[in-house]
């Protein structure tokens, strides 16, 4: 899938599955172990880490709400929806709840604009989002 000239290409995979390995953070030694294998500047790896909003650097919670503040999702309500969340979460954005079982992100765009409000939980999208809805989804989960 990369050709051993481009291997460089591969930082972003080679970072998924690296933080899918390690409990959904990267840390520092994995991220020079992705820019050894790719052989790349270590400083590469790290800008890419730190743009996307799909890495961590920090430990996240079992249930990780990544909720799109964008002005799609803006204009028609994620203001409300993260006020919810904060709400029955107990937590606000940017935070682990205490027996780390979720973590609350505000991210830029999730690329599903015309369902806004919209959020992603683990891989799945959840969107035209209502308090009710959310309700549902939290009391479905373990």
């Amino acid at each position: 899938k990369y050709p051993a000239d481009q291997k460089q290409s591969a930082v972003m995979a080679a970072l998924r599955i690296a933080q899918e390995q390690n409990a959904g953070c990267l840390s520092t030694e994995l991220m020079d172990a992705v820019a050894a294998y790719l052989d790349m500047p270590a400083m590469a790896v790290y800008e890419v880490a730190t743009f996307y909003s799909m890495y961590r650097l920090q430990p996240v919670g079992r249930h990780e709400f990544n909720v799109c503040t964008n002005i799609s999702c803006m204009l028609r309500g994620s203001d409300e929806i993260v006020a919810h969340l904060e709400k029955r979460l107990g937590i606000k954005l940017g935070e682990t709840s205490a027996d780390g079982r979720f973590t609350l992100r505000e991210v830029e765009c999730l690329g599903a604009c015309v369902n806004a409000p919209v959020m992603r939980v683990a891989r799945d999208y959840h969107e035209h989002l209502t308090p009710e809805l959310i309700d549902r989804l939290l009391d479905g989960l373990e």
